[in-house]
């Protein structure tokens, strides 16, 4: 079929025009779209649109509080922040920049890759890896934690966009292992995790603060800008009532000890007989805060205050005074004491055969003959001794605001059975701590008044200010005519009995050895030897406990009183303690002479 000429041309041309036409509609219709938006983003909306564009540039980082100091009872640091950083990027912002020059005076661009190499040198990392840590697409990156504020310095002034420092505590205990067990120590996110760090926490820790500013697009702050703060609230200090150079001498004195019997563990307390404040609780063995991991765990905490055994022949220490408090005797009545003795069908022995004697109460006490004590214990009801023992402290908690604390086992009479009612007399058949042990102590040398012990002295505020722990009233256990009947018959043990390594020159000093055996797997398997001394005796200032458990040897061999001398001699000679200017008060061992005589 034939076409009729420009039949075609005019089609096309018709098409083109109607494409035009739609695409100057469509333009005109963006336009006004445009324009509407334009007139709801600066007019209905502004101050939504402003809004959300400054959250965009506002940037928040915390402040962290100052951690709290701990110190010893003269203000001297045992554990304390120093000022570190953490190094954190913005992998978001991190890119080429441009900085201003100091030298020409205008801006310049600085590429990524030069900066990146700069900071690896400061930071002793290598660059690819440095890279790693700040290049991508999350917006928290540590990039270093723990550089020193020279460092820091150094990689801030580089002005690489993105990169914060972030103020950090990092721990010191600049005295080593000195009081460790007590002190505890923080992981290594600074998450506290044993001792006075982990129980004191919310004291030491303070409030954190946070600091708001605004960025511009390549993540530099704008200066002149938005800026908000709110201050970081530091912690409190913690001033303890240990004493630095106790504390030392002490950890020196139970390790020698300890190592000199190949023992499992030793300890040493030492507390103010007139407050109860603990001068010092020392182990064989002590952490190092600043590497936990290099010690066994056993000796994290203070076995002072977490090991409990049967104390033995200290424990009758509480046995004698009950007696004498509620018992109708008195340290000189007569007893007639042989080496083995049948009680309700019991038997019980001393430890060393011995001729049979009449002895008096205080002898009795003095040469710890087991027969002898039972006579004695058995003068007041086994309920009587029980809640004396329970008024002591022994089966709860003593809580010094450390964590770990042992109760030991004491139950009651009711659930004793026939060897236990004889057995808890002389010291076994229940458990105590040394804790236990010197707070026994320090209640018969304050005349019969308990006071609690006591490990923290005051918290002191950023500003200050000392919140001093008020010292309790105390709680009166024994009479004073008791306590006083005491200390004359454990310096009878001293002078003439068990503990005459316990002397110290020009002073009157009294105490109480013990040796009870030690339960393990299957049965009793071992000992602890332990002894409770106080000086001077004419005016108590300090008590000393100190155990050693499983000490190897023979048992007749062991001394640990010697030790507790060299420790309350160093006391006595710290605190300018005047010598007694009296001589020895104890009571004779028999009812007639002569006063020697085979054991």
């Amino acid at each position: 079929m034939a076409r009729t000429p420009g039949t075609g041309t005019g089609a096309a041309v018709d098409a083109s025009g109607r494409r035009l036409r739609l695409g100057i509609l469509l333009a005109l219709a963006l336009l006004v779209v445009l324009a509407l938006r334009l007139v709801v983003i600066q007019g209905v909306d502004a101050s939504g649109h402003a809004s959300e564009a400054m959250k965009e540039r506002l940037r928040s980082v915390s402040i962290t509080p100052e951690r709290g100091s701990i110190l010893d009872s003269q203000g001297r640091v045992l554990a304390a922040s120093v000022d570190r950083y953490d190094l954190v990027a913005d992998q978001r912002l991190v890119k080429d920049y441009r900085k201003w020059n100091n030298e020409t005076t205008s801006m310049e661009d600085v590429a990524l890759e030069d900066s990146l190499q700069e900071l690896s040198g400061i930071l002793d990392v290598d660059a690819a890896e440095l890279r790693e840590r700040m290049v991508g697409d999350r917006p928290y990156k540590v990039v270093m934690k723990g550089i020193t504020p020279e460092v820091k310095e150094k990689a801030m002034e580089i002005g690489i966009p993105g990169l914060l420092a972030e103020p950090v505590s990092e721990r010191s205990y600049p005295n080593g292992s000195v009081a460790g067990s007590i002190l505890g120590f923080l992981g290594g996110d600074g998450t506290p995790l044993e001792g006075l760090e982990l129980s004191q926490d919310e004291h030491l820790s303070g409030t954190e603060g946070q600091r708001t500013y605004e960025i511009a697009a390549d993540g530099v702050r704008i200066p002149n800008a938005e800026f908000s703060e709110t201050p970081a609230v530091d912690g409190q200090d913690l001033r303890l009532t240990i004493d630095q150079d106790v504390q030392w001498f002490a950890q020196e004195a139970i390790s020698r000890k300890t190592e000199s019997y190949n023992a499992d563990w030793g300890n040493i307390t030492v507390m103010n007989a007139k407050t109860g404040e603990i001068v010092a609780m020392a182990d064989s063995t002590t952490v190092d805060p600043s590497d936990p991991s290099a010690t066994d765990s056993l000796f994290w905490r203070p076995t002072s205050l977490t090991q409990s055994y049967e104390p033995g022949s200290t424990g009758k220490i509480s046995t004698f005074a009950t007696a004498l408090e509620k018992g109708g005797i008195s340290p000189q009545d007569t007893w007639t004491v042989p080496n083995k003795q049948e009680f309700d069908g019991q038997v019980i022995n001393d430890s060393m055969p011995h001729d049979t004697y009449d002895m008096t109460t205080a002898g009795i006490f003095t040469r710890s003959y087991n027969t002898g004590t039972v006579q004695v214990a058995q003068t007041v009801e086994d309920q009587v001794r029980y809640d004396y023992l329970k008024q002591l402290g022994v089966g709860d908690h003593i809580d010094i605001g450390l964590p770990g604390s042992n109760k030991g086992i004491l139950v009651e009479p009711s659930q004793w059975d026939g060897r236990q009612r004889f057995t808890t007399m002389f010291g076994q058949g229940y458990t105590q701590t040394t804790l236990h042990l010197a707070q026994i102590l320090q209640t018969v040398a304050n005349g019969g008044v308990e006071k609690e012990a006591q490990l923290i002295d005051a918290y002191i505020d950023a500003d200050g200010s000392e919140n001093v722990l008020p010292e309790g009233e105390g709680t009166r256990i024994y009479s004073e005519e008791t306590s006083e009947e005491m200390l004359r018959m454990m310096e009878g043990v001293v002078e003439l009995g068990t503990a005459g390594p316990a002397q110290i020159p020009g002073y009157r000093v009294g105490g109480k050895t013990g040796t009870g055996e030690a339960a393990g797997v299957g049965g009793y398997n071992g000992y602890t030897t332990s002894f409770a001394g106080v000086a001077p005796l004419d005016d108590p200032q300090f008590v000393v406990a100190i155990s050693v458990h499983r000490p190897q040897g023979d048992w007749k061999t062991w001394e640990v009183e010697d030790t507790a001398a060299e420790v309350l001699s160093y006391l006595l000679t710290k605190y300018n303690v005047p010598p007694s200017d009296q001589e020895p008060q104890n009571y004779d061992v028999f009812p007639e002479d002569p006063q020697k005589r085979p054991w």
